[in-house]
Protein backbone atom coordinates (compact mmCIF):
# COMPACT_ATOMS: atom_id res chain seq x y z
CA UNK A 1 0.00 0.00 0.00
CA UNK A 2 1.39 3.14 -1.24
CA UNK A 3 1.15 6.25 1.51
CA UNK A 4 -0.63 9.16 0.98
CA UNK A 5 1.85 11.85 0.96
CA UNK A 6 0.67 14.43 3.61
CA UNK A 7 1.49 17.81 4.55
CA UNK A 8 0.60 20.11 7.84
CA UNK A 9 -0.31 23.62 6.69
CA UNK A 10 0.20 25.84 10.48
CA UNK A 11 2.55 24.04 13.10
CA UNK A 12 1.46 25.89 16.13
CA UNK A 13 0.62 23.50 19.40
CA UNK A 14 -1.97 21.44 17.83
CA UNK A 15 -0.64 21.84 14.49
CA UNK A 16 2.92 19.83 15.45
CA UNK A 17 0.51 17.50 16.69
CA UNK A 18 -0.53 16.27 13.28
CA UNK A 19 2.95 16.58 11.81
CA UNK A 20 4.08 13.89 14.70
CA UNK A 21 1.20 11.37 14.00
CA UNK A 22 1.38 11.42 10.29
CA UNK A 23 5.30 10.72 10.35
CA UNK A 24 4.63 7.48 12.63
CA UNK A 25 1.46 6.31 10.67
CA UNK A 26 2.74 3.45 8.21
CA UNK A 27 -0.04 5.30 5.74
CA UNK A 28 1.14 8.28 5.71
CA UNK A 29 4.20 10.14 4.08
CA UNK A 30 4.93 13.64 6.01
CA UNK A 31 6.68 15.57 3.24
CA UNK A 32 6.73 18.37 5.76
CA UNK A 33 4.89 21.45 6.60
CA UNK A 34 4.53 25.33 6.24
CA UNK A 35 4.62 27.93 8.70
CA UNK A 36 4.00 31.45 8.58
CA UNK A 37 7.08 31.48 10.89
CA UNK A 38 10.01 30.04 9.20
CA UNK A 39 11.97 29.05 12.16
CA UNK A 40 8.69 27.52 13.70
CA UNK A 41 8.19 25.92 10.55
CA UNK A 42 12.02 24.83 10.18
CA UNK A 43 12.03 23.54 13.93
CA UNK A 44 8.97 20.99 13.37
CA UNK A 45 10.10 19.79 10.45
CA UNK A 46 13.84 19.16 12.25
CA UNK A 47 11.58 16.91 14.92
CA UNK A 48 9.31 14.82 12.95
CA UNK A 49 10.56 14.82 9.29
CA UNK A 50 9.89 16.31 5.67
CA UNK A 51 10.55 19.65 4.50
CA UNK A 52 10.16 22.94 5.71
CA UNK A 53 8.75 24.96 2.83
CA UNK A 54 8.70 28.18 2.10
CA UNK A 55 5.07 28.93 0.52
CA UNK A 56 2.14 27.06 1.02
CA UNK A 57 2.19 26.83 -2.77
CA UNK A 58 5.22 24.42 -2.47
CA UNK A 59 3.49 22.13 0.39
CA UNK A 60 0.74 22.17 -1.74
CA UNK A 61 2.99 21.28 -4.63
CA UNK A 62 4.16 18.03 -3.07
CA UNK A 63 1.65 16.59 -1.24
CA UNK A 64 -2.16 14.74 -1.88
CA UNK A 65 -3.89 16.13 1.29
CA UNK A 66 -3.29 18.27 4.26
CA UNK A 67 -4.37 18.93 7.33
CA UNK A 68 -5.51 23.16 7.71
CA UNK A 69 -4.15 23.99 11.60
CA UNK A 70 -3.52 27.76 10.59
CA UNK A 71 -5.71 30.20 13.02
CA UNK A 72 -9.51 30.12 12.21
CA UNK A 73 -9.74 33.51 10.68
CA UNK A 74 -7.16 31.92 8.03
CA UNK A 75 -8.88 28.26 7.06
CA UNK A 76 -11.33 29.90 4.74
CA UNK A 77 -8.60 31.03 2.60
CA UNK A 78 -6.10 28.42 3.11
CA UNK A 79 -8.76 25.40 2.63
CA UNK A 80 -9.98 27.53 -0.96
CA UNK A 81 -5.98 27.52 -2.22
CA UNK A 82 -5.92 24.06 -1.36
CA UNK A 83 -9.15 22.49 -3.03
CA UNK A 84 -8.40 24.86 -5.93
CA UNK A 85 -4.86 22.65 -6.02
CA UNK A 86 -7.02 19.36 -5.76
CA UNK A 87 -6.02 18.53 -2.38
CA UNK A 88 -7.92 16.84 0.17
CA UNK A 89 -7.93 18.60 3.75
CA UNK A 90 -8.74 18.18 7.35
CA UNK A 91 -9.21 21.32 8.70
CA UNK A 92 -8.77 21.54 12.47
CA UNK A 93 -11.94 23.06 14.53
CA UNK A 94 -13.96 24.84 13.98
CA UNK A 95 -14.54 24.29 10.44
CA UNK A 96 -14.69 28.67 10.07
CA UNK A 97 -14.53 32.07 11.67
CA UNK A 98 -18.39 31.94 10.18
CA UNK A 99 -21.07 30.34 9.14
CA UNK A 100 -20.83 31.99 5.37
CA UNK A 101 -16.98 31.05 5.50
CA UNK A 102 -18.16 27.91 5.93
CA UNK A 103 -20.58 27.48 2.98
CA UNK A 104 -17.39 29.23 1.05
CA UNK A 105 -15.47 26.58 1.49
CA UNK A 106 -18.21 23.58 1.38
CA UNK A 107 -18.48 24.86 -2.37
CA UNK A 108 -14.83 25.27 -2.76
CA UNK A 109 -14.75 21.48 -2.09
CA UNK A 110 -17.42 20.62 -4.40
CA UNK A 111 -15.59 22.32 -7.11
CA UNK A 112 -12.02 21.02 -6.78
CA UNK A 113 -13.29 17.19 -6.37
CA UNK A 114 -11.72 17.12 -2.54
CA UNK A 115 -12.48 15.40 0.68
CA UNK A 116 -13.19 18.10 2.89
CA UNK A 117 -13.21 17.00 6.88
CA UNK A 118 -13.46 18.81 9.86
CA UNK A 119 -10.91 17.94 13.20
CA UNK A 120 -13.80 16.96 15.49
CA UNK A 121 -10.95 14.58 17.15
CA UNK A 122 -13.51 13.67 19.94
CA UNK A 123 -15.68 11.40 18.03
CA UNK A 124 -12.89 9.54 18.06
CA UNK A 125 -12.13 9.37 21.61
CA UNK A 126 -11.55 5.77 22.45
CA UNK A 127 -14.06 6.19 25.48
CA UNK A 128 -17.11 8.09 22.99
CA UNK A 129 -16.27 5.39 20.50
CA UNK A 130 -17.12 2.42 23.09
CA UNK A 131 -20.27 4.60 24.40
CA UNK A 132 -21.78 5.60 20.71
CA UNK A 133 -23.18 1.47 20.78
CA UNK A 134 -25.57 2.35 23.96
CA UNK A 135 -26.50 5.64 22.70
CA UNK A 136 -30.12 5.44 21.91
CA UNK A 137 -32.95 7.94 22.03
CA UNK A 138 -31.46 10.32 25.14
CA UNK A 139 -33.99 12.42 26.98
CA UNK A 140 -31.41 14.46 28.79
CA UNK A 141 -27.56 15.02 27.66
CA UNK A 142 -24.92 16.88 30.02
CA UNK A 143 -21.49 17.52 29.38
CA UNK A 144 -18.69 19.42 31.51
CA UNK A 145 -15.46 20.44 29.32
CA UNK A 146 -13.12 22.62 31.74
CA UNK A 147 -9.40 23.12 31.05
CA UNK A 148 -6.73 25.26 32.73
CA UNK A 149 -6.32 28.65 30.84
CA UNK A 150 -3.53 28.37 28.10
CA UNK A 151 -2.70 31.57 25.84
CA UNK A 152 -4.15 30.14 22.37
CA UNK A 153 -6.93 30.25 20.70
CA UNK A 154 -8.25 33.37 22.30
CA UNK A 155 -9.13 35.31 18.84
CA UNK A 156 -12.39 32.98 19.84
CA UNK A 157 -14.73 32.31 22.38
CA UNK A 158 -14.79 29.37 24.51
CA UNK A 159 -18.04 28.03 22.27
CA UNK A 160 -15.75 27.51 19.45
CA UNK A 161 -12.52 26.62 20.87
CA UNK A 162 -13.52 24.20 23.54
CA UNK A 163 -17.70 23.60 24.04
CA UNK A 164 -18.10 23.21 19.91
CA UNK A 165 -16.13 19.39 21.05
CA UNK A 166 -19.30 18.60 22.78
CA UNK A 167 -22.14 20.33 20.28
CA UNK A 168 -20.57 18.05 17.69
CA UNK A 169 -21.31 15.35 20.00
CA UNK A 170 -24.73 16.33 21.00
CA UNK A 171 -25.63 17.11 17.27
CA UNK A 172 -24.19 13.40 15.97
CA UNK A 173 -26.54 11.08 19.60
CA UNK A 174 -29.66 13.23 18.84
CA UNK A 175 -29.17 13.34 15.04
CA UNK A 176 -30.98 16.28 14.71
CA UNK A 177 -30.60 20.59 15.33
CA UNK A 178 -32.06 22.00 18.26
CA UNK A 179 -35.32 24.07 18.00
CA UNK A 180 -34.33 26.53 20.75
CA UNK A 181 -30.93 27.92 22.20
CA UNK A 182 -30.06 29.55 25.23
CA UNK A 183 -26.77 30.66 26.72
CA UNK A 184 -24.94 32.77 28.82
CA UNK A 185 -21.03 33.54 29.33
CA UNK A 186 -18.27 35.36 30.78
CA UNK A 187 -15.37 37.18 29.42
CA UNK A 188 -12.42 36.48 32.33
CA UNK A 189 -8.54 36.84 31.22
CA UNK A 190 -9.81 37.32 27.51
CA UNK A 191 -11.31 39.86 25.44
CA UNK A 192 -13.60 36.83 24.61
CA UNK A 193 -16.17 34.64 26.74
CA UNK A 194 -14.05 32.08 28.64
CA UNK A 195 -16.84 30.25 30.69
CA UNK A 196 -20.13 29.38 28.78
CA UNK A 197 -23.26 27.18 29.90
CA UNK A 198 -25.75 26.29 26.75
CA UNK A 199 -29.20 24.55 27.34
CA UNK A 200 -30.19 23.00 23.85
CA UNK A 201 -33.90 22.12 23.21
CA UNK A 202 -34.80 19.51 20.29
CA UNK A 203 -38.28 18.67 19.35
CA UNK A 204 -38.27 15.31 20.47
CA UNK A 205 -37.99 16.65 24.24
CA UNK A 206 -34.48 16.06 24.08
CA UNK A 207 -32.31 18.68 26.67
CA UNK A 208 -28.80 19.29 26.92
CA UNK A 209 -27.17 21.06 29.14
CA UNK A 210 -23.35 22.16 28.20
CA UNK A 211 -20.92 24.03 30.18
CA UNK A 212 -17.31 24.60 28.98
CA UNK A 213 -14.40 26.81 30.78
CA UNK A 214 -11.13 27.20 29.75
CA UNK A 215 -10.20 29.08 33.04
CA UNK A 216 -10.42 26.37 35.51
CA UNK A 217 -8.30 25.15 38.08
CA UNK A 218 -9.53 21.80 37.44
CA UNK A 219 -9.36 20.00 33.94
CA UNK A 220 -12.49 17.39 33.26
CA UNK A 221 -13.96 16.09 29.82
CA UNK A 222 -17.53 14.28 31.06
CA UNK A 223 -20.83 14.09 29.40
CA UNK A 224 -23.13 11.98 30.58
CA UNK A 225 -26.87 10.54 28.20
CA UNK A 226 -29.71 9.63 30.34
CA UNK A 227 -32.07 8.00 28.41
CA UNK A 228 -35.34 5.98 29.08
CA UNK A 229 -34.35 2.85 30.25
CA UNK A 230 -30.41 3.59 31.34
CA UNK A 231 -27.50 6.35 32.01
CA UNK A 232 -24.43 6.64 30.32
CA UNK A 233 -21.44 8.38 31.90
CA UNK A 234 -18.06 8.90 29.55
CA UNK A 235 -14.86 10.41 30.80
CA UNK A 236 -13.50 11.72 27.97
CA UNK A 237 -10.22 12.53 29.96
CA UNK A 238 -9.61 9.27 31.52
CA UNK A 239 -10.86 7.62 28.58
CA UNK A 240 -13.25 5.51 30.98
CA UNK A 241 -17.29 4.75 30.69
CA UNK A 242 -19.47 3.27 32.23
CA UNK A 243 -23.46 2.28 31.41
CA UNK A 244 -26.33 1.71 34.13
CA UNK A 245 -29.60 -0.10 32.60
CA UNK A 246 -32.67 -1.11 34.09
CA UNK A 247 -33.37 -4.78 33.76
CA UNK A 248 -32.30 -6.30 30.55
CA UNK A 249 -29.79 -9.01 29.56
CA UNK A 250 -26.08 -8.95 29.93
CA UNK A 251 -24.17 -5.78 29.00
CA UNK A 252 -20.59 -5.09 28.26
CA UNK A 253 -18.13 -6.31 31.06
CA UNK A 254 -21.19 -7.26 33.27
CA UNK A 255 -20.10 -8.75 36.65
CA UNK A 256 -17.04 -6.20 37.06
CA UNK A 257 -19.30 -4.06 38.86
CA UNK A 258 -22.36 -5.17 40.92
CA UNK A 259 -26.03 -4.73 40.43
CA UNK A 260 -27.39 -1.93 42.71
CA UNK A 261 -29.33 -2.88 45.09
CA UNK A 262 -32.92 -1.66 45.60
CA UNK A 263 -35.48 -2.27 47.63
CA UNK A 264 -38.00 -5.19 46.68
CA UNK A 265 -40.72 -4.04 43.94
CA UNK A 266 -38.12 -1.99 42.24
CA UNK A 267 -36.52 -3.49 39.27
CA UNK A 268 -32.89 -4.27 38.94
CA UNK A 269 -30.02 -1.91 37.79
CA UNK A 270 -27.59 -3.24 36.09
CA UNK A 271 -24.16 -1.58 36.36
CA UNK A 272 -21.53 -2.32 33.49
CA UNK A 273 -18.23 -0.74 32.82
CA UNK A 274 -17.79 0.04 29.12
CA UNK A 275 -15.06 -2.03 27.47
CA UNK A 276 -12.72 0.76 26.03
CA UNK A 277 -10.21 0.06 23.07
CA UNK A 278 -6.85 1.47 22.84
CA UNK A 279 -5.64 4.35 20.45
CA UNK A 280 -4.93 7.97 20.22
CA UNK A 281 -7.79 10.12 18.80
CA UNK A 282 -5.43 11.84 16.44
CA UNK A 283 -3.84 8.84 15.85
CA UNK A 284 -7.32 7.41 15.21
CA UNK A 285 -9.18 10.26 13.78
CA UNK A 286 -5.34 10.75 10.92
CA UNK A 287 -6.05 7.03 9.89
CA UNK A 288 -9.73 7.62 9.41
CA UNK A 289 -8.54 10.74 6.51
CA UNK A 290 -6.65 8.76 5.31
CA UNK A 291 -8.30 5.47 4.66
CA UNK A 292 -11.30 7.73 3.16
CA UNK A 293 -8.91 9.14 0.62
CA UNK A 294 -8.57 5.77 -0.67
CA UNK A 295 -12.67 4.98 -0.57
CA UNK A 296 -11.96 3.13 3.12
CA UNK A 297 -14.60 4.30 4.97
CA UNK A 298 -15.97 7.87 6.01
CA UNK A 299 -13.13 9.39 7.80
CA UNK A 300 -13.46 12.48 10.00
CA UNK A 301 -16.76 14.71 10.57
CA UNK A 302 -17.55 15.75 7.11
CA UNK A 303 -17.65 19.35 6.15
CA UNK A 304 -20.96 19.54 6.51
CA UNK A 305 -21.01 17.93 10.27
CA UNK A 306 -18.68 20.72 10.82
CA UNK A 307 -21.33 23.56 9.08
CA UNK A 308 -23.63 22.69 11.62
CA UNK A 309 -21.88 22.35 14.87
CA UNK A 310 -20.60 25.79 14.00
CA UNK A 311 -23.89 26.90 13.08
CA UNK A 312 -25.25 25.90 16.59
CA UNK A 313 -22.44 27.25 18.46
CA UNK A 314 -23.05 30.70 16.33
CA UNK A 315 -26.80 30.50 18.09
CA UNK A 316 -25.13 29.74 21.22
CA UNK A 317 -22.73 32.97 21.19
CA UNK A 318 -25.85 34.69 19.82
CA UNK A 319 -27.76 33.78 22.80
CA UNK A 320 -24.87 34.36 24.96
CA UNK A 321 -24.69 38.16 23.45
CA UNK A 322 -28.60 38.50 24.11
CA UNK A 323 -28.19 37.56 27.51
CA UNK A 324 -25.59 40.25 27.91
CA UNK A 325 -27.34 43.03 26.28
CA UNK A 326 -29.94 41.92 28.69
CA UNK A 327 -27.73 42.45 32.20
CA UNK A 328 -26.69 45.89 30.97
CA UNK A 329 -30.41 47.27 30.44
CA UNK A 330 -31.20 45.76 33.41
CA UNK A 331 -28.24 47.26 35.53
CA UNK A 332 -29.16 50.57 33.80
CA UNK A 333 -32.88 50.58 34.84
CA UNK A 334 -31.81 49.47 38.31
CA UNK A 335 -29.14 52.54 38.23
Amino acid sequence: MTPVRVAVWGVGAWGEKHARVYAALPEAELTGVYDRDPARGQAVAARHGGRAFASPEAMLAACEAVSIAVPTVAHREALEQAAAAGRHALVEKPLAATVADADAMLAAARRGGIRLQVGHVERFNPALIAARPHIRAPKFIEAHRLALFQPRSLDIDVVFDLMIHDLDAVLAAVGAAPTQVSAVGVAVLSENEDIANARLEFADGCVANLTASRVSQDRLRRIRFFQGDSYLSVDLLEKAGELLRVGGGAGPNDGAVPAMTLPPGFPVIRRSRLEVGPGEPLALELQAFLASIRGQGEGAPSGEAGREALRVAADVRAAMKDRARQWIRETSSAS
